[in-house]
């Protein structure tokens, strides 16, 4: 049973704090659709005091000026933090999003401190300062810290987009306002404990939660220098349109529509146990899921058997039970947006070989059974747009030429992957198809490697040197004749 949690203060500059608006989040169980917390929604008022400790830490405050090792000390605090809760954490991001517990504790909790260990390695070894021959003379070339960070982080990966923006972000000697989702407020207050308690200076980080409108005016103000954005392809383009006006920097997260190619020469059985996990991520509300499966047409049928026995295997249930493998998705909307979409399926032609409504017996909650559509072409809507629910579609290609130009035919361009038996023969599929990350044989998201999309699927790159750059401005001195310091 989901326990009642109260929060009422927010966590501005380093310390909890009375709101200054009187306006309150409920946070409603995906499992039962009842209300079991409440926290403040952050006003105007609170976004501009948070800027202000910010803009005050940033401009005058010790942390961008700290030495590296000073940072590297705190931040590691945190990640130690984060680390010895990492079972609670886990139970309050499934209690609030729904992510199977088993899957959270890997997916939720223990990915996010991936990214904080990597971010601590890249930091490390990272150059922010280097002398250069110019073409007139010596040059050094300094990364200094970009300045005020609006990071929006959202409902499915909390902790782990989070992560992704705070790690680099404090590195670098950035002050961050991070803005959780109305959905998942509640694990925030976790991390804000435990930043506390880790050393940051006053005003280097609050943590905010509020609706879209809030947030607006948060990636518009003037006193932000960089946003960093996760969400949907409307709301990041809204984002970057209200930051222009500022000629504020942007890293945009969106969404994603991506194939898993099965090359004729593949295993039927390890493609379908390699690629069944990744198709119905997190209840499939993950932007990298592998939600369009390309098979040989000569081998459709013996697919469709393979990933619907997949499907129905998948064991729906109370999130918080360890043995469920499919849990509730995180709104009442998302789960009447999945069937829709699966309704709409069924119009266009294709067939619904798994699942396709609600789970016998769960009258309650947001639950979709794991579905798998057939026989679709890739002209459908319900191959081109992102679902965002646990609705897989199967598309049958003639030869690998086709597959591969099914694959780029995407607003999308985040992940994917290919099976074969050959893989030099996956690299150069690899190679062909436009999307950011994407893997041969298996799937995996590396926190090491840059991770970003092509086209809709965003602008810009988090993880790995490519990441934490983001939260630089590159700066030239010219040296002067017969320097050798």
């Amino acid at each position: 049973m989901t326990e009642r949690v109260e929060h009422g203060q927010l966590f501005i500059g380093g310390v909890m704090a009375d709101p200054l608006g009187s306006d309150v989040i409920e946070v409603v169980s995906p499992h039962t659709g009842e209300v079991f917390a409440r926290v403040p929604h952050a006003s105007r008022a609170d976004v501009d005091r948070a800027l202000a400790a910010a803009r005050a830490a940033f401009d005058h405050g010790p942390w961008p000026r700290a030495a590296l090792a000073e940072r590297l000390e705190v931040v590691s605090r945190i990640r130690d933090g984060l680390a010895a809760r990492h079972e609670e954490m886990a139970r309050l991001i499934t209690s609030e999003n729904g992510t199977p517990y088993t899957s959270s504790v890997h997916m939720q909790a223990l990915a996010a401190l991936r990214v904080w260990d990597a971010a601590l390695l890249v930091a490390r070894d990272f150059v922010h300062e280097e002398p250069r021959a110019g073409a007139s003379g010596r040059l050094l070339v300094r990364r200094e810290p970009v300045g005020v960070v609006a990071a929006v982080v959202p409902w499915n990966v909390p902790q782990f987009t989070a992560a992704a923006k705070l790690a680099p972000a404090l590195l670098a000697g950035c002050p961050v306002v991070l803005k959780t989702s109305p959905q998942t407020p509640l694990d925030a207050y976790v991390l804000a404990e435990i930043a506390a308690g880790a050393g940051l200076p006053e005003g280097v980080l609050s943590i905010l939660c509020a609706d879209r409108g809030t947030s607006e005016y948060l990636v518009g103000h003037p006193d932000v220098d960089k946003v960093s954005f996760t969400g949907s392809v409307a709301a990041g383009k809204r984002v970057m349109e209200v930051a222009a006006r500022n000629l504020t920097r942007v890293t945009l997260e969106l969404g994603g529509k991506s194939a898993a190619v099965v090359l004729p020469d593949a295993d039927a059985t390890t493609a379908v146990a390699g690629i069944a996990p990744f198709a119905w991520l997190l209840n499939g509300q993950a932007c990298v899921a592998q939600t369009r499966i390309l098979v040989p047409r000569a081998r459709h049928d013996e697919f469709a058997d393979g990933f619907s026995a997949a499907a129905n295997a998948l064991l729906a249930g109370d999130p918080l039970d360890p043995a469920t493998e499919l849990g509730p998705l995180v709104a009442e909307s998302q789960q009447r947006r999945s069937l829709d979409y699966i309704r709409l399926g069924r119009d266009e032609g294709a067939k619904v070989l798994a699942g396709g409504g609600r789970p016998r017996g769960f009258d309650r909650g947001w639950y979709v059974e794991a579905t798998l559509l057939g026989q679709v072409d890739n002209s459908m809507r319900v191959a081109r747009e992102e679902i965002f629910g646990p609705v897989v579609c199967l598309l049958p290609y003639e030869d690998e030429e086709e597959a591969v130009r099914i694959a780029n035919d995407s607003a999308y361009g985040l992940s994917g992957s290919v099976w074969t038996a050959d893989p030099e023969r996956g690299l150069d599929v690899a190679r062909r198809v436009r999307t950011g990350t994407y893997s041969v044989n298996t799937f995996d998201i590396d926190v090491l490697g840059p991770f970003g999309g092509y086209k809709d699927s965003g602008l810009g790159r988090e993880f790995g040197p490519e990441g934490y750059a983001a939260y630089f401005e590159h700066k030239t001195i010219h040296l002067p004749a017969g320097w050798d310091g």
